[in-house]
């Protein structure tokens, strides 16, 4: 196999791609060839708008593109790789989804059942099924709203914090509900933290214990790890930089945190290679049976154009070539994620950037989905990110509009 090394220095950040490329005659994929110029200006715009460096994996039949810019660390100046490890915030979603289906698969529980058949403490509608919470439809209110809802302040007030699930559920049923259950789609962290009760409750078995044996070790997913209520990333890893809501003061360093405030709906940390090996083998069929799999992968639009749409936790996406790919994006503080592959599982790509509560950053970084799979670049960041005026959301407190 050729491996080709590419170095450039652009501005005094250091830029790496590297590829490895297809031995003489191997299969490839029927998709435009990934554009590595094309990832790098999305990094490049990322960069220009505050994210202190990004990583974009691209792994396409038997080739792997690597290509990362700006830092790791700035304290220390590390330059940032491809292979480093950070949270992954809500793409931890799909890994719950997975332990579900698979109990599920075992006879173990009904997607159409009211959660509260398997909860030790019901929620407040008996009509809540199983599957209203893994699409989001459940109605249940985000308590990320309110805790998060000055971002710094909330953040150092829960980053050292230890919460029971039941804790997390009790903050949103404070609230009224969203919606009635199964009437629309309205993102909350809570469907999952409730899922992480529910599976732990019917199984007697921590979500750690599940997430290793269900799907890291069957994987071999040697740089994922679930190490709540523990708050540092092992090896090496990029750090995380959260933006304060007065723009003008400096980023805060937030890589190192319990994330009990999110657990089961988002606490996982990986890298950009198990990532794509995990939604390469989810929509491969080597994780859930295929009724599960074809359940996870029925999509309902959730923007105005169809473009965006989420199952049972898993989203899609589909880009301007026309193919559709499926996995998640993730938002932690001091990390933007997107993880997706096509689905047959032949191209998958993950592309972090090391910042949060940015939304030009994180509307830039999805840039990388049409560079790796349609192999075009995108037009300049300010054509896609959020007005000072319209505002943005994210993951964490979905509900409340920044600026």
């Amino acid at each position: 196999m050729r491996i080709k090394n590419v170095s450039i220095v652009l501005a005094g950040s250091a830029v790496t791609a590297t590829l490895v490329a297809s031995p003489a005659g191997a299969a490839t994929s029927p998709l435009p060839n990934p554009s590595v110029t094309a990832v790098l200006n999305v990094q490049k715009q990322a960069m220009a708008n505050g994210a202190p460096g990004a990583l974009t994996r691209i792994d396409s039949g038997t080739s792997s593109y690597r290509i990362s810019r700006g830092q790791a660390d700035t304290a220390a100046h590390t330059a940032m790789d491809a292979d480093r490890r950070f949270r992954v915030g809500s793409v931890s979603k799909s890994f719950t989804t997975v332990v579900l289906m698979q109990l599920a698969a075992e006879g173990r529980l009904d997607l159409d059942a009211s959660a509260n058949t398997y909860l030790p403490k019901p929620l407040p509608d008996d009509r809540i099924t199983v599957r209203h919470l893994l699409s989001h439809r459940s109605g249940l209110w985000d308590y990320t709203n309110d805790m998060f809802y000055y971002t710094v302040p909330g953040f150092e007030s829960v980053r050292n914090k230890v919460f029971t699930y039941q804790e997390l559920i009790d903050l949103s049923t404070a609230h009224k509900v969203n919606n009635e259950p199964g009437a629309a789609y309205s993102y909350s962290n809570t469907n999952f933290v409730v899922l992480g009760r529910l599976i732990e409750h019917l199984t007697g078995v921590p979500m750690a214990t599940h997430y290793q044996q269900r799907v890291f070790e069957p994987l071999k997913l040697r740089n994922t790890s679930y190490v709540h209520p523990q708050t540092a990333i092992a090896g090496s890893h990029a750090r995380g930089y959260l933006r304060q809501d007065d723009t003008t003061l400096p980023l805060v360093d937030s890589t190192e945190q319990t994330v009990s405030w999110g657990q089961s709906a988002g606490a996982v940390i990986s890298n950009a290679a198990d990532l794509n090996r995990f939604f390469s083998s989810l929509v491969s069929g080597k994780l859930v049976p295929q009724a599960q799999l074809q359940q996870m992968m029925s999509m309902v639009p959730v923007n105005s154009d169809g473009t965006q749409s989420y199952g049972l936790g898993l989203r899609a996406r589909k880009l301007s070539c026309g193919v559709t790919v499926y996995g998640h994006t993730g938002t932690v503080q001091g990390y933007y994620t997107y993880a997706f592959t096509t689905a047959d599982g032949k191209r998958s790509m993950t592309s972090m950037a090391n910042t949060s509560n940015n939304g030009t950053v994180n509307t830039v970084l999805g840039g990388t989905l049409e560079a790796a799979f349609c192999g075009t670049t995108v037009a300049k960041a300010d054509k896609f990110a959020p007005s000072d005026t319209e505002g943005f959301t994210e993951d964490i407190a979905p509900q409340v509009v920044r600026h």
